[in-house]
């Protein structure tokens, strides 16, 4: 008998629990940890108590690819300026967009206002309880779909999150590597998802995953259900689930044009509302491309006629798909200058310094001004 085998066979003698097949008894003992021990976060209601539809849509939109941390301000700020969908459908975009700053994937914030629209004009200011209906609206893909329904509406619905991929992954020892086992992760999930309760067991597996089924060091001694867990049993929690190996990240460039006026105004230009950062509000510059451009050529960009000095240094922003570097210059202009044909006009605009904090920049934009004024 090998080291690993004699060390699984100790366990199990110590602990004299065998292993049973993740089932209705995983439920059981899930449900009845998550009662004692669910996570306080302010868009739920509580075991056992139905939850609110706009704040259950709202959480879910905010909490792709981003943190509870990072959420829990945003969406408190959120409800309190629209406390139901029918306020935020009545907000102008480019609030929406303001209040969203900083929280990044700005598309979200889009498909959210839009998704707002759409529940009040089509469906009476009323979510659908239905995954197929929630499906047709924007921003709503299948893992939302099923946790709106499942949460806010207790039907029979098996959203599966990073955090369940994993938990589903390790109580049935899958093997295959991400992303190529989402189906069958997806598959073994909907066996656990009971017919009763099935909002409180989606965020019960949520919890395991974010609290005690972590990605490094899960925490297997303390979890309720790891008597059920092939992983654990084969000594395995700690490598599952598989990863296939990612392609390199590529780099792209430009060069942005941070302009001040004499009164300390900066110029702002708002991107066009399909694409990357769409609608929100940007410091003027070149396309990104794979090389940077050279001075020459970039010029054509610059938004208005001035004596451009180089910032020393450039700004490094990480998006998911690719690795942003820009190179930055600064020029101070008089108060009756005039924009360049080339600028996009009509969607730049001149705001004063002190109001920076409330426009609708994205995290990247707001690195290139505070490069471009550190020494202002």
């Amino acid at each position: 008998m090998g080291a690993v085998q004699e060390n699984v066979a100790l366990r199990r003698k110590q602990q004299q629990l065998p292993l049973r097949p993740a089932g209705p008894l995983t439920v059981k003992s899930l449900l009845a940890w998550y009662e004692a021990e669910r996570r306080d976060l302010p868009w739920r209601y509580g075991p056992r108590k139905a939850a609110n539809p706009y704040r259950v849509w709202l959480s879910e939109i905010m909490l792709q690819q981003t943190t509870v941390k990072a959420v829990v301000p945003y969406f408190q700020k959120f409800v309190a300026r629209w406390p139901t969908v029918t306020a935020l459908a009545a907000a102008p975009l480019e609030e929406v967009l303001q209040q969203w700053a900083g929280l990044g994937y700005y598309s979200r914030a889009r498909n959210l206002k839009a998704c707002a629209d759409a529940v009040v004009r089509d469906y009476g200011g009323e979510f659908p309880r239905a995954e197929a209906e929630l499906l047709k609206l924007p921003g709503i893909g299948p893992y939302t779909a099923a946790a709106i329904s499942a949460i806010a509406f207790g039907e029979k619905a098996t959203p599966v999150d990073g955090n369940v991929e994993r938990v589903v992954a390790r109580l049935f020892a899958v093997r295959q590597p991400l992303p190529g086992s989402k189906p069958e992760i997806r598959r073994l999930a909907g066996t656990l998802t009971p017919q009763r309760r099935a909002g409180d067991f989606a965020q019960a597996m949520m919890d395991l995953g974010a609290e005690i089924c972590t990605p490094k060091k899960p925490s297997c001694l303390v979890c309720p259900v790891q008597r059920d867990c092939s992983a654990s049993a084969q000594n395995l929690a700690e490598l599952l689930p598989l990863k296939a190996a990612k392609a390199a990240r590529p780099s792209r460039h430009g060069i942005a044009f941070l302009v001040q006026r004499e009164d300390g105004a900066v110029l702002l230009r708002q991107r066009p509302e399909a694409g990357l950062l769409g609608g929100m509000l940007e410091v003027p510059s070149t396309p990104w491309g794979d090389v940077l451009p050279a001075r020459t050529e970039a010029m054509r960009s610059a938004p208005v006629k001035a004596s451009w000095h180089l910032v020393t240094g450039t700004v490094v922003h990480v998006f998911t798909h690719f690795r942003l570097e820009i190179t930055l210059y600064r020029a101070i202009v008089p108060l009756d200058t005039t924009l360049t044909l080339w600028a996009g006009q009509e969607r730049c605009r001149w705001v004063q310094r002190r109001d920076l904090q409330g426009q609708a920049l994205p995290s990247v934009m707001r690195k290139i001004i505070a490069h471009g004024l550190a020494d202002n």
